[in-house]
């Protein structure tokens, strides 16, 4: 890729995100996407703190459909190619069907290395289990 494009999602939302550091000059855009916001009932506390990490981000932030506004933003950036990090959320694949350039996924060394279920509505439903798990690394 030649002239990529950055894609942040909430399951990489940092500076030290693998594909702003592997693309420092790219452009980046985030989404919030309408459709998991209503789904997953988003409390407005964590959306604000989304949007405050947000604001510490080189990233054109976008609200709508998620694959529709990624190619949007990619024929106006003239992007060859989209770089983002790996999800496991379903919504991710059916996201990256609906993208007209190919997509090139970074991954992340994971903060807690744990297979199992963890409730991620909440952070301290998260925490509870995951501070056990830790990557000291």
């Amino acid at each position: 890729m030649r002239q990529p494009l950055v894609w942040l999602h909430g399951d990489c939302l940092s500076p030290l995100a693998p594909p702003l550091f592997a693309y420092p000059d790219a452009p980046a855009v985030w989404v919030w996407d309408d459709q998991l916001l209503e789904q997953q009932q988003i409390s407005l506390k964590r959306i604000v703190f989304i949007y405050e990490c947000l604001l510490e981000l080189p990233v054109e932030i976008r609200r709508g459909e998620v694959a529709t506004e990624i190619n949007q933003f990619a024929r106006a950036q003239a992007a060859d190619g989209i770089v983002t990090t790996g999800s496991p959320s379903p919504r991710f694949e059916q996201i990256c069907q609906g993208l007209e350039l190919p997509v090139k996924i970074l991954e992340v060394n994971p903060f807690v290395n744990y297979q199992g279920y963890i409730d991620l509505k909440r952070f301290s439903r998260y925490w509870h289990v995951a501070q056990r798990y830790v990557n000291p690394s």
